[in-house]
This record gives C-alpha cells, structure tokens and sequence, in this order.
C-alpha cells in the first residue's frame, strides 16, 4: 500500500516512518510548517529542517505553512493530503500518535472523509517501551524543545541516549511527566536512524530558555 507520513523531524514521526516501511511503500512525507509556536496538532521546534532529513532519507517531501489557528490548521492538513493524493496517489496516513485523542481523531476524520486508511503504528504503546524502542533501533535524536518543571536548559540539544532515557523515567516518577513528552514535555529531532542514508550534523544553534520552558534553534546543518 502507498502510503504518505506526517512528519515533523521528531523521533515519533520518524519511529512510525521506520514500521511502517516495513510492509508499505513510503511515498512521501508531508510537514506542516505552523506559524504558532502553540500549534494544537503540529510540532514545531526546527521543522524547517525536515527538508534535510528528507534528503537524507531521499523520500519525496511536501511542506506547507498553516497558521497554527485551532480547529483552522486542519483546513491546512487536508489540503497537504489532498496534495499527496493527486499527486503520489496514496492510499493511507502514517502518524506517530501515541497517545492524544485530540489529534488522532481529527487525523482520522480527514482520512475517513477523503477514503484513507489511517495507520498509527505507535497508538497506546508505553512511553518507556517507545524510549527503548529508540536506543534499540539505534535513532540518534536530540531534545529541541522542553515545556516542564524541571527541564532547565542543558537538556536543550541533549541526545536520547540510555542516559538520558534513565534520566526521563526517573523524572516520572518524581514529577509526574510524560517521559517520552507525550504531554509536550519533550520535542525532539533526529539526526541519524536506520533510514538515513546521510547523518545530519548540526554546524550551529541557539538555546532559547525561560522558566521550565525552551527550545532549540538550528541555525546551520548539513549532511555528513
């Protein structure tokens, strides 16, 4: 089955990419660029990079901008899919949903509406599980964004490694977070994965932070 994934440069959408390719055809990728740094259904922390990690993974890749208005940015989103159809004809979605009602139920109308299949390899798996899934598959990613008590901002640009996967499953328990940042604890990028054919390496960036919350801006990359 042709299928087209959304993708926003973190390890979910990138995870949900690599199983899914195992019994489909991946046509393209599709990101939405919000022009809100809140967006309700995309990620955004260094989204204009996925166009690299496309490259690297030398799959065709559509980006649109939306506005990031609730409700409104779905307009947006149908219009990209709508785009992978005429274009690719694809026949399903790929998401890294995980866990928000929010989301997937508004990815899936869109799909339901213009006859779509909706495949969210990830869907309900434990967020450890989904951490571990990421070292096993050895997906080398950062931390691009953090929105938490008690991210501070050297976990901005820290890479996912068992370290830092010990150090998030020790954060749950004492705070209460989401370890893999399904509650936008947490955004990510990868820089490296199975799927790569080329490594992205970061030449230069820019932390951002401001009580508990921050991002990490990608000022310069290539492929190495």
């Amino acid at each position: 089955m042709k299928l087209a994934v959304l993708f926003s440069g973190g390890k979910d959408s990138y995870l949900a990419l690599q199983y899914a390719s195992v019994d489909h055809k991946i046509s393209c990728l599709l990101t939405l660029e919000s022009e809100k740094e809140d967006s309700w259904m995309f990620h955004t922390p260094a989204i204009e990079w996925t166009k690299l990690q496309a490259k690297a993974m030398e799959i065709d890749h559509l980006i649109s901008k939306t506005s990031g208005v609730k409700e409104e940015e779905l307009d947006d989103l149908g219009s990209i899919i709508e785009l992978a159809i005429s274009k690719y004809s694809i026949e399903g979605i790929v998401t890294g949903a995980l866990a928000s009602v929010y989301q997937s139920t508004r990815i899936q109308k869109i799909c339901n509406d213009l006859g779509l299949w909706c495949f969210n390899p990830l869907w309900q798996m434990p967020q450890k599980q989904l951490l571990q899934e990421l070292l096993s598959n050895k997906v080398e990613s950062i931390i691009t964004g953090i929105a938490a008590e008690p991210f501070d901002d050297t976990w901005l640009g820290r890479c996912i490694d068992s370290e830092c996967v010990d150090d998030l499953m020790s954060l749950e328990s004492r705070y209460r977070i989401n370890p893999a940042g399904e509650g936008g604890e947490i955004e990510s990028f990868v820089l490296n994965a199975p799927l790569f054919h080329k490594s992205v390496r970061i030449i230069e960036s820019k932390k951002y932070y401001s009580n508990f919350s921050g991002r990490l801006e990608i000022k310069k990359a290539l492929l190495i």
